[in-house]
């Protein structure tokens, strides 16, 4: 209801903190808060099943997100094409689908625990879709605990739920691992990343490919 209203929400995740939000008023809030650039897309909370629906892709491909979801249970962000005219975005302000996507392609975290999935499973039922990030100012680092998240990112919210300590909690600050899907490059080495390069190495005889801006 309060992301419905135009709210923020703070939740926990098994890969880090994250601020949330559904309408434009909420989203504009996350990026004053976090001090981040409209450049930089917001992602979107979704499953293996939304997107097979919503992201444009190849069977292939489609089937190896599929396994490593439901065989490794592992957490990863799939960037690729994505169908804006599917029924999930109808309802979405063009302001929010346009800051949470660039350049055709859509950033979709998927199995980030039970909170994520949980919520993940409501937008699919709703058609209502969840935007959002990390709770913290750009560049800041990841944050695991909600005690953690810097003031200005804790004051945009209307609610917050505090889930203790992340699952996936690291002292690199990282996040989720962020794959793009029509190369396999890596845009952002996050948690689980040396267990998902092996799988899609030995499993799918992909080889992972880290930019030179990605690696250092």
């Amino acid at each position: 209801d309060a992301l419905g209203e135009g709210g923020v929400a703070i939740v926990g995740l098994d890969v880090a903190y994250a601020v949330i939000a559904q309408r434009e008023a909420g989203i504009r809030r996350i990026f004053e808060a976090k001090r981040r650039s409209y450049a930089k897309p917001s992602g979107m909370f979704g499953d293996w099943i939304l997107s097979s629906q919503v992201h444009v892709m190849d069977g292939d491909r489609h089937a190896m997100v599929r396994s490593i979801v439901e065989n490794d249970d592992l957490p990863f962000s799939v960037v690729a094409p994505f169908r804006a005219d599917h029924p999930v975005f109808a309802g979405v302000d063009p302001f929010v689908l346009d800051t949470s996507s660039k350049a055709g392609t859509l950033d979709m975290l998927l199995n980030a625990g039970q909170m994520h999935n949980a919520i993940a499973a409501r937008v699919r039922s709703t058609a209502r879709p969840v935007f959002g990030s990390s709770a913290n100012p750009s560049l800041a680092g990841s944050k695991y605990r909600l005690g953690e998240i810097e003031q200005p990112v804790r004051d945009a919210a209307v609610v917050c739920l505090d889930y203790g300590l992340s699952k996936y909690a690291n002292p690199l600050g990282r996040s989720s691992t962020i794959i793009d899907f029509d190369d396999f490059s890596v845009i952002r080495i996050g948690v689980c990343y040396d267990r998902l390069e092996a799988i899609f190495r030995e499993r799918f005889d992909v080889e992972l490919k880290i930019p030179e801006r990605t690696a250092g």
